[in-house]
C-alpha cells in the first residue's frame, strides 16, 4: 500500500465517520470517493490501516472507525487551515463588534466560537502579570466605604469596596487618588503590591491610615488580576454529543467544571506549524479528557493566552481548526485596538 493512498483512504474514513457517525465500509468508500482502485484493494488497504492501529472495528461489523492515532495522522497531514467563508467571517464580526470591556469581549468570543463549531468553547483571560496600570479610581460610597477600581492596559478591570477606617471628604479622596495614580501609572501589575506599599509612608501622618487601607485594597486587586481563569460557553453542545463518549460524558463535564485542569492543559499545549495546538483523546495527560479532543490557538500580544474548543474525538478537525484560528485573530485585533 503506497503512503499517499494510505493517507487518502484514512482521510476518506475520517471524513465519512465524522459526518455519518457510522462505521465506514469498503463499499461506501468506493461509492462516495474517487479513489481509483477496486473495492477489494480498499479492503486490503483498510486491513493495513488496522494493522497500524489507525482504524478499528467498534464491533463485528465490516465497518471501521478512526482511532486516536488515526485522527492524529489525519490532523498532522493537514498542510493548511482553510479560511472561513465570508458568511462565517461576518457572523464573527457581528458577534464581537460593540464589546465594551474585556469581560464582555471574552463572553462574546466564546459564544461566537461555540456557535461556529457546535462544541464547548473556552478562552483564557490574558496574562496580567506584565500588564501595566492604566488608571485607578476611588469612589466614596458611604461614611467610610470606598470603591477601589484598578484598570489595566490589557482592558482588565478589578474593583472592590473597602473600609478606609475614617471619613474622607471628596477632595481628600481625590487628592489621594492623584498620589496613587502618579506613583503607579505604568507599573506592571506584578510589581504593584511592592510599589503601593511605599506610598502611605510618603504622606502626612494624618493620611497614612486611610492610605494604608487603600494600598492594601489595591494590592489585593492586583493579586486577583493575576489569577488565571477561563470563560466558557456551549456546554449544552457537549451534552448533545453524548453518544460520542462510549464510557461516560461525566468525566469531561467534571474537567470543564474543574477549571484548573483546562488551564494546565492549555498552558502545556504546543502549537504546530499551522499555529494550532491539537490534543486528541488519550494524548491528554488528564484521564478525564481521554475521550475528548482540545483544539486551541494563541491570541493577543507576546505569548498571549489561548482560546479553543473541547469536544469528542469524532469532530470536524479542519473546520474546527479554521474557526478557532479565525476567532483568535479577531480577538487579537480587538484587544490591540
Amino acid at each position: 500500500m503506497s503512503e499517499p493512498r494510505k493517507l487518502e483512504v484514512l482521510r476518506a474514513i475520517v471524513e465519512d465517520y465524522v459526518h455519518t457517525r457510522e462505521p465506514v465500509g469498503s463499499k461506501a468508500l468506493v461509492e462516495r470517493h474517487h479513489l481509483g482502485v477496486s473495492s477489494a484493494t480498499i479492503r486490503n488497504d483498510m486491513a493495513a490501516l488496522e494493522d497500524e492501529g489507525l482504524i478499528m472495528a467498534p464491533h463485528t461489523s465490516s465497518g471501521r472507525i478512526p482511532t486516536d492515532k488515526g485522527y492524529r495522522l489525519f490532523v498532522d497531514q493537514l498542510s493548511t487551515v482553510k479560511p472561513l467563508s465570508a458568511a462565517e467571517r461576518r457572523a464573527i464580526s457581528v458577534l464581537l463588534e460593540g464589546s465594551t470591556d474585556l469581560d464582555d469581549v471574552l463572553e462574546r468570543t466564546v459564544r461566537a466560537l461555540a456557535q461556529l463549531t457546535h462544541q464547548v468553547a473556552v478562552v483564557q483571560y490574558p496574562r496580567s502579570g506584565d500588564a501595566a496600570v492604566r488608571h485607578i479610581e476611588f469612589v466614596s460610597l458611604a461614611a467610610r466605604q470606598v470603591l477601589v477600581v484598578l484598570i489595566l492596559a490589557s482592558g482588565k478591570v478589578e474593583q472592590n469596596v473597602i473600609d478606609v477606617g475614617a471619613v474622607l471628604e471628596d477632595a481628600e479622596l481625590a487628592a489621594l487618588r492623584q498620589v496613587f495614580l502618579a506613583a503607579l501609572h505604568g507599573v506592571a501589575v506584578a510589581a504593584l503590591p511592592d510599589a503601593v506599599s511605599r506610598i502611605p509612608l510618603s504622606l502626612p501622618p494624618a493620611e497614612q491610615g486611610p492610605a494604608a487601607r487603600l494600598a492594601q485594597g489595591l494590592a489585593l486587586l492586583a493579586r486577583n488580576a493575576r489569577e488565571d481563569r477561563i470563560v466558557m460557553a456551549g456546554t449544552a453542545n457537549l451534552a448533545r454529543s453524548n453518544n460520542d463518549f462510549p464510557l461516560s460524558i461525566g468525566p469531561v463535564l467534571d474537567a470543564l467544571e474543574e477549571q484548573v485542569v483546562l488551564l494546565r492543559l492549555l498552558e502545556a499545549m504546543a502549537q504546530d506549524s499551522l499555529g494550532m495546538a491539537v490534543v486528541i483523546g488519550r494524548e491528554n495527560p488528564h484521564d478525564s479528557l481521554a475521550e475528548a479532543s482540545v483544539v486551541a490557538s494563541r491570541y493577543g500580544p507576546g505569548e498571549g493566552a489561548k482560546l479553543g474548543i473541547v469536544g469528542p474525538t469524532r469532530m470536524d478537525y479542519p473546520n474546527t481548526m479554521s474557526s478557532v484560528r479565525a476567532v483568535a485573530q479577531y480577538l487579537s485585533r480587538i484587544l490591540a485596538g
